[in-house]
């Protein structure tokens, strides 16, 4: 796989997941995060994941890794990450932006925030997901898309969810996501003279390591591996038809079915549909 990727929020979960696959596939693959090391990842809130632990993951796999230091609430830090690799690639063939820090403090003292009506929200959570996570996801896109208009080349990827459509049990959650689709359909359309894509996707369960501190409680067997949506992006790189899904959200596990995508235990997960969600 001849591309150069930027993965924003890459130490763990998701990012970390999609940058391991992408590896697998031969790409060059640079990932964002603020922890670096397993020091900090034990003080972290996730309390695990580290570009540090990453970097030995991916030892062995036929892909290039480097990673950065960077804090995406600072948008200077974002841009000079860009112009980095840029520097020394000639820019960014796919852009995932999946930078998030909207699930770092769920409890305060003995409260599980999540589930609370808006008015009850803590402002921290519109911060993190809005003013970090999607405002993050419109710096890197407007930072990477010169050198993709230049080659006329390149894939931005939003990391949304259902929630953006349907009430997913928290409002900020729901407008940063419907944020992210919105992002993803307007630079599509901006885009799309220029022959670069943008899009949005939806991953089901995944198995991060949260989920994964949660499993006894938690049905798996529709789940899926972080690996499993790198596998995906990996297949839309290479999709001679990638312009035409430009614009739109898509679920992973069922372009995974259009691509013949398997997980990285063989299985194919199904599906989730909008009717899951209302039941």
């Amino acid at each position: 796989m001849q591309a150069v990727a930027l993965v924003t929020g890459g130490s763990r979960g998701v990012g970390r997941g999609i940058a391991l696959a992408l590896l697998e596939e031969g790409a060059t693959v640079h990932v964002t995060a603020r922890t670096v090391t397993e020091a900090e990842a034990r003080v972290h809130p996730q309390g695990a994941g580290s570009l540090e632990s990453l970097v030995e993951e991916a030892s062995g796999l036929p892909g290039q890794l480097t990673v950065h230091r960077c804090d995406h609430a600072l948008d200077e830090q974002t841009m000079a990450v860009v112009a980095k690799i840029d520097s020394l690639h000639g820019g960014i063939d796919i852009l995932v932006n999946n930078a998030w820090p909207g699930y770092e403090h769920m409890v305060e003292g003995t409260t599980f925030t999540w589930p609370l009506p808006f008015w009850e929200q803590p402002m921290w959570r519109w911060n993190a997901m809005i003013d970090v996570g999607l405002r993050s996801a419109f710096v890197a896109s407007r930072a990477a898309t010169p050198s993709m208009i230049a080659r006329k080349s390149g894939l931005i990827v939003n990391i949304s969810f259902w929630a953006a459509e349907l009430f997913e049990g928290n409002a900020i959650y729901g407008v940063a996501k419907a944020g992210a689709n919105k992002l993803a359909a307007d630079c599509a359309h901006d885009l799309m003279p220029h022959g670069v894509s943008a899009l949005a996707l939806y991953p089901g369960l995944v198995r991060t390591e949260a989920v994964m501190r949660a499993a006894e409680f938690m049905d798996l067997s529709n789940s899926e591996s972080p690996r499993f949506v790198g596998r995906v992006i990996a297949r839309l790189w290479n999709d001679s038809a990638l312009l035409e899904k430009s614009g739109r959200p898509h679920v992973v596990a069922e372009l995974a079915r259009e691509y013949g995508v398997v997980d990285i235990d063989g299985n194919r997960p199904k599906p989730l549909v909008r009717e899951d969600f209302m039941k």
